[in-house]
């Protein structure tokens, strides 16, 4: 393949399994437990059995499992505005990630570990971003206060096996809201939380140009994920985070969120891998 592979440690993609580069390919650490696979009605808001058909608001075989958080609000731009944006973001380069993806991050470089952020290379939001965050502003009550400060554009394609293992987007610096807009594909969004006796997985839509909004107990308790099998041609994910109330008016760090969010709202951004290049080429 002609991209270059980004994975390190467990993480592998269709490249890197070819080439036997990951030592944990065969490993699996997949638990004991019985799996239970449900889907999530974008419409209704309710979970049903993935053998089931969604009766939309009814008991649909005495399902209670809950997934509460999410929104999904369909055609949130249409098909001219998706080739443009998807245009403008084709001006970055792209950079090898882990899983078979490619990323352009806009955004605070983050020491997730030591707890410390760099902002030397953060430049602000991508310009292209400005009218999707005015939008949501506008007519999306719950985003109306919605301040992002990071934006990562994520690449999956099939042919190099692009996924995301289970997992829970940082609680120090990253706060309540996280807000996807995807581009160019269907997919789906895979939730996944461990029980007493089972592993529960339920399966959300992400329709083409949709944007989903995860908050509440889908973002605290329920680790996300996007399989291999559910990418089905190449799709962009425009994810938007904002950040923790350490970081907001009255939290210990405000000063740093303060010059965060003014630097990311001036939409005059350029990815994180350009400002690097050019520092060091000085």
């Amino acid at each position: 393949m002609a991209d270059d592979c980004g994975c390190t440690g467990i993480r592998t993609c269709l490249q890197c399994e070819e080439n036997k580069k990951s030592k944990n390919i065969f490993k699996d650490e997949q638990s004991k437990k019985t799996m239970k696979k449900y889907e999530f009605c974008i419409l209704c808001g309710e979970t049903f059995l993935v053998d089931r058909e969604c009766l939309h608001r009814k008991d649909v075989g005495n399902v209670k499992i809950k997934l509460e958080g999410i929104t999904v609000i369909q055609d949130f731009i249409n098909e001219i505005e998706e080739e443009t944006i998807v245009a403008d973001i084709e001006k970055t380069v792209w950079k090898p990630s882990q899983s078979g993806r490619r990323k352009q991050d806009f955004g605070p470089q983050v020491n997730f570990k030591k707890r410390k952020l760099k902002l030397v290379n953060f430049t602000g939001l991508p310009q292209f971003s400005k009218v999707l965050v005015e939008r949501m502003w506008s007519s999306v009550p719950h985003l109306s206060d919605f301040q992002p400060v990071e934006l990562c554009n994520l690449e999956y394609t099939p042919n190099r096996g692009s996924s995301i293992d289970p997992h829970f987007d940082d609680f120090w610096v990253w706060g309540e809201r996280l807000v996807t807009l995807n581009l160019l594909s269907d997919s789906s969004l895979t939730f996944s939380v461990s029980g007493d006796t089972d592993n529960i997985e339920v399966s959300v839509p992400m329709p083409r140009r949709s944007l989903i909004i995860v908050q509440g107990p889908a973002r605290y308790e329920w680790k996300h994920a996007i399989k291999r099998q559910d990418i089905l041609s190449r799709r962009i994910a425009v994810t938007l985070r904002e950040l923790a109330q350490d970081f907001c008016e009255g939290g210990k760090s405000y000063t740093v969120g303060h010059e965060l969010i003014r630097t990311a709202l001036s939409f005059k951004g350029e990815s994180v891998q350009v400002s690097i290049k050019k520092d060091r080429e000085g």
